[in-house]
């Protein structure tokens, strides 16, 4: 079997283990010995960001040592833990309102990539959420660009790619229109 497919039944595993405080590493290595596959732990991390899980946080604790001690010397005791005080608790921050941000002043045809002349405009709009379809602007373009002009002038700026390159850039927050 292809390891870069993920059928629905590797994914309710990859659920399971990591609901059972399985890192990635063996939620990976339990998968491939259940169903024959070769998911790495990149695969899996991968997997679960796009399916929204999370690990449960799980602290792991090591084992002490205790070191030896010299040359025929019993081992020392491991030193004695010190009471701290707790620090201050910083208090949360307040939850920051997306920001929607404006494209240009134009109305986009929205139009399907099948749906699109050669001198249509190509800026695309929407998929942001999964599932979601692509739509293109379909204005006519300038010439020697994929670009209507507004989109342009929004994904290349003003001057030339050198005068572009040697203006230092800065950015700030604006508020949405």
């Amino acid at each position: 079997m292809q390891s870069f497919i993920w059928a629905p039944e590797h994914s309710d595993a990859l659920r399971d283990c990591l609901s059972r405080g399985m890192s990635y590493g063996q939620a990976a290595s339990a998968i491939n010995a259940r169903f024959g596959t070769e998911f790495t732990r990149n695969a899996a991390i991968g997997r679960a960001k796009r399916l929204g899980l999370k690990t449960a946080s799980v602290r792991k604790v090591l084992p002490s040592r205790r070191r030896p001690g010299r040359w025929g010397e019993p081992a020392s005791n491991p030193p004695q833990k010190v009471a701290r005080l707790a620090a201050p608790v910083a208090p949360a921050p307040e939850p920051v309102k997306p920001v929607k941000l404006r494209c240009v002043g134009i109305k986009p045809r929205l139009l399907a990539f099948a749906d699109l002349e050669p001198g249509d405009c190509r800026y695309p709009y929407g998929g942001e959420k999964e599932g979601e379809a692509y739509a293109f602007c379909g204005h006519p373009r300038i010439p020697r660009s994929s670009y209507c002009r507004p989109h342009h002038a929004l994904t290349h700026g003003l001057g030339t790619v050198s005068e572009r390159m040697s203006v230092p850039v800065s950015l700030r927050l604006v508020k949405a229109a």
